[in-house]
């Protein structure tokens, strides 16, 4: 089945992927290409969104996007630098704003039009940008305003064109939602039928196309990815899958038995492979992240390469790649996101491995990808499971790496972990883990001074890990958290809390 599709081009902002998501939340299925790369069969797109940027149209490096096959032959929905863009350069003008148009602003001036159907004035909206437009492009009609901005929506007549200078897809725009659809479904007449039983009934469909009767084999990691992967392509190909869990030593305490057991439960044919030596050999001495996120890499391939030349005939590598890893992995010079840090299941597969690659959930967030797994009646327990980077504890071990640093923190990780589900927060949190810090802190333990380990105790709320903020815990929580931890965790007389959001810092601390 062929279902209507959006196009989002993206010029860098930081909200691009969320308004990609707030499209699929209407069961519209989107896509994100860097403006400067956009796709070739722009006829296979029912409409176009332009994205923000951190970048003024005023600017000489000003981002120019080749509109030709777009503009009045598609319905089009330009969001801040993309309104500026039609208004700066179509007969309008943009200048800068005497005060940073920063933050929420409510919606003063409404005019009559299906673009606003259903939202009142007063309305919020999130403003994010330095520069303001000063007059409409030609043909263009006022939308909207608010107290500071007079020009926060147009319309330009004659096509099918809408603009707006606020973010509709942040969660601080509250009709943001209600203003897509009314563009999406009722102005561009998308058809919202992209659901997780469609999504599954197709995908397992084209799987077996794809496949046929070769062998596939897919690396699990225990997470909710993966997981989700594996049972896609279990529906479509049986026992033709095969599954291998490799211990790299980095895991959560006693997680690699646990999860062998989960998985014999829901008829997956899994080998659990016991690595822990070999992966710590090869980090021994290696302190910088990304060397240590790549030797981690290389030596799962090693490892994953023996297991695989061990089933006869294998043709297909499966991997529970997502869409964010797909779009973070596209270097600056691709287009305007920049790489934040490599991801060790997009590409950096060797020569010797000569299998084709496949991708079940490469199209989906991470949230549709629980929703695709609940539509498939997996355990709730399991697509529940927070996200736990690919590399393991080895990116919450700042410093290098040995097996008693390692057990330490998987204590550590465990009493707090522990503690979120008895106290009924685990389900309320994203992602929470503990990191240990490089340094030694003085402390008293009985009557003696102390010369031990400190850790730093982080949860964050997010809906799909692009923006995250940490999570307000009880301080009796947290109190009981950290005397527990110093009382059983041999090594540890100091426990910290991380109060960062993302951005400016990230979730993991490498």
């Amino acid at each position: 089945m062929q279902h209507d599709k959006v196009l989002i081009l993206d010029f860098g902002s930081q909200y691009t992927q969320l308004i990609a998501r707030r499209v699929r939340e209407l069961n519209i299925y989107s896509e994100i290409h860097p403006f400067n790369k956009p796709p070739q069969n722009i006829d296979s797109y029912k409409a176009v969104i332009l994205s923000g940027s951190p970048m003024s149209v005023r600017s000489e490096g000003a981002f120019h996007p080749d509109l030709s096959e777009i503009r009045g032959k598609k319905p089009m929905l330009a969001v801040c630098y993309g309104a500026q863009y039609l208004a700066h350069f179509s007969g309008g003008e943009v200048a800068e704003s005497n005060t940073r148009e920063y933050g929420r602003a409510n919606l003063s001036y409404i005019k009559e039009d299906a673009f606003f159907k259903g939202i009142s004035k007063g309305s919020q909206v999130w403003m994010s940008h330095s520069d303001t437009i000063k007059a409409l492009p030609t043909a263009g009609t006022l939308l909207a305003s608010t107290h500071d901005v007079e020009n926060a929506a147009f319309k330009i007549e004659g096509e099918v064109t809408y603009a707006i200078q606020f973010h509709p897809e942040v969660y601080h725009s509250t009709d943001g939602k209600q203003l897509l659809e009314n563009f999406l479904v009722h102005i561009a007449n998308v058809n919202p039928d992209w659901t997780p039983d469609s999504f599954v009934e197709e995908t397992v469909e084209a799987l077996q196309k794809k496949i046929g009767k070769d062998k596939v084999v897919l690396g699990l990691s225990g997470g909710v990815d993966s997981s989700v992967a594996a049972m896609l392509l279990h529906k479509a190909i049986g026992e033709n899958l095969y599954c291998i869990f490799v211990n790299n030593g980095l895991l959560r305490k006693d997680e690699f038995t646990q999860v062998l057991e989960q998985y014999k439960g829901m008829g997956l044919n899994v080998k659990g492979v016991d690595a822990a030596t070999r992966f710590l050999d090869a980090l021994a001495g290696e302190s910088d992240p990304e060397l240590k996120r790549k030797a981690i890499g290389r030596v799962f391939i090693e490892v994953f390469d023996d297991e695989a030349h061990q089933i006869k005939d294998v043709k297909w590598l499966a991997q529970g790649t997502i869409y964010p890893d797909v779009i973070e992995s596209v270097s600056a010079t691709g287009g305007p996101s920049a790489t934040i840090k490599s991801h060790h299941n997009v590409g950096g597969l060797p020569d010797f491995m000569k299998l084709k690659i496949v991708e079940p959930l490469k199209a989906l967030f991470k949230d549709e990808v629980r929703r695709v797994g609940a539509s498939m009646d997996m355990d709730k327990q399991l697509l529940g499971r927070h996200p736990f980077p690919g590399p393991g504890l080895a990116i919450r071990i700042l410093g290098d790496i040995t097996a008693e640093k390692v057990r330490i923190l998987q204590e550590v990780d465990a009493v707090f972990i522990n503690g979120l589900k008895a106290a009924g927060l685990y389900d309320k949190v994203w992602q929470a883990g503990a990191i240990l810090l490089p340094v030694n802190s003085v402390g008293v333990m009985g009557d003696e001074r102390t010369y031990e380990k400190c850790v730093a105790l982080r949860a964050v709320e997010s809906t799909d890990g692009m923006t995250a903020d940490w999570v307000n815990l009880p301080y009796e929580f947290l109190q009981k958290t950290s005397n527990d931890i110093i009382n059983k965790v041999k090594g540890v007389n100091r426990v910290v809390y991380d109060i960062s959001s993302k951005p400016p810092a990230t979730i993991e601390w490498e």
